[in-house]
């Protein structure tokens, strides 16, 4: 019988650190991809250049050559190109080690692994009945309440009062009054 590889028990364990800098693929791009990069490129698995890791970040420009700004005015950064393709390549690499790992499990101990399934379905269950009771109970309740509020000010004018242009409400009779 195998044993669980001790690369994949390190992936399952609490770590207690959280990185809060710029993210690449969710996980910290100072603390994490720079000095693992770097250490690909020291044993000679990457060739990085070292404009990428001395300056990750980079600024966007748009296709005028002008510098891009967000919707609220900060300027747009990027990750240097170099250093996107190398984490894309790493995130395939490890989705294919993942399903690699499951398929392995799954030939090796087949009906565990269908017990767990089905273990797993059995406690959802109650989770989705419940989620989809209360959804339906608030898609009931929404559809219950008038979609818009008519306030008291607001109500409808007499035809004859609109075609006279006397309904246009208070403010625009006042105007008429001062001017007159």
């Amino acid at each position: 019988m195998e044993t669980t590889p001790n690369y994949i028990k390190s992936l399952l364990m609490p770590n207690g650190r959280k990185p809060t800098g710029r993210k690449v693929w969710s996980i910290d791009l100072e603390l994490v991809w720079l000095p693992f990069f770097t250490a690909t490129n020291v044993m000679g698995d990457t060739a990085l250049p070292h404009d990428a890791l001395g300056a990750p970040l980079r600024l966007a420009y748009a296709a005028d050559g002008s510098v891009k700004f967000s919707k609220s005015g900060r300027p747009v950064t990027k990750v240097a190109k170099e250093l996107a393709d190398s984490v894309r390549l790493v995130r395939e690499n490890f989705t294919a080690n993942l399903v690699n790992y499951a398929g392995t499990v799954i030939a090796e101990r087949a009906e565990e692994y269908r017990n767990h399934v089905e273990l797993a379905q059995q406690a959802g269950k109650p989770i989705i009945d419940h989620d989809k009771a209360e959804l339906e109970k608030a898609i009931a309740q929404a559809e219950a309440v008038p979609a818009v509020a008519v306030p008291p000010e607001a109500e409808a004018v007499p035809p004859e009062a609109e075609a006279e242009g006397q309904g246009k409400g208070k403010k625009t009779k006042e105007r008429e009054l001062v001017t007159a």
